[in-house]
């Protein structure tokens, strides 16, 4: 999960950006702020990955915030100028988004991030047994529930229920709690209902999966994330 951070003076380009970021999966909205010196506290007392950094600001440009960030955290520059492209580039930008930001635009970079952050982390040796299941509370005890068995999870009021091959089971638990605890690629938030295994679906039919039977709806929130991990799987 990428945690975000947006500053940005115009309170319009704050909602925009924290409703694109919500759109998508792996991201994290931590906060907004349209002050420059807030954002730079929140930088450095706060675990933040990603800021969304208007460059043109009455406290302080975006410019100078980068250089007192000193390569903190990652940084989007988002601004209406386009002569500022440069500047930040100099100074090791992940990207450079011109408003008014149109979504697609805004995947494509938040995408970069991702996938560097992949790219970085030390995959987990096979055979750890911590990997191939997990442990959740039922009514009277704890149970264990090996990951490669589940094939769907159903988000309820107050609870869920984790379908797998060998029956249902329930548990007073939230989708955000188990959706971290599962390993990523292999299930995916597909509706804010609903995780799918994604080695258990057996067919998608427009806005729809089918896994054993069961017709499970794709969210639009989550469409266009879905999608492009199942073309990654194309042949």
């Amino acid at each position: 999960m990428i945690r975000c951070l947006v500053v940005d003076d115009e309170p319009l380009a704050l909602d925009v950006l924290a409703d694109y970021i919500e759109k998508v999966p792996f991201l994290k909205l931590v906060k907004t702020t349209t002050s420059a010196f807030e954002g730079l506290s929140i930088v450095q007392n706060d675990h933040i990955d990603l800021v969304f950094l208007d460059v043109q600001m009455p406290e302080l440009t975006g410019i100078q915030f980068m250089k007192v960030l000193n390569k903190k955290c990652d940084v989007i520059l988002t601004t209406a100028y386009s002569q500022y492209a440069l500047d930040g580039y100099d100074l090791d930008i992940v990207d450079y988004l011109l408003k008014p930001i149109a979504f697609e635009r805004f995947y494509k970079a938040v995408q970069k991030v991702h996938t560097q952050k992949q790219s970085q982390q030390v995959p987990e040796p096979v055979s750890k047994v911590a990997n191939d299941f997990i442990f959740v509370k039922t009514e009277h005890k704890i149970q264990k529930i090996y990951l490669n068995d589940i094939l769907y999870i159903e988000g309820l009021k107050d609870y869920i229920s984790i379908f797998s091959t060998t029956g249902r089971i329930i548990t007073l638990q939230n989708m955000k709690k188990i959706e971290e605890a599962l390993p990523a690629p292999g299930f995916v938030r597909v509706h804010k209902s609903y995780i799918v295994a994604l080695d258990k679906i057996e067919s998608i039919e427009r806005s729809r999966i089918q896994i054993q039977g069961k017709i499970i709806p794709i969210g639009d929130t989550y469409r266009e994330s879905f999608f492009k991990l199942i073309e990654n799987k194309n042949i």
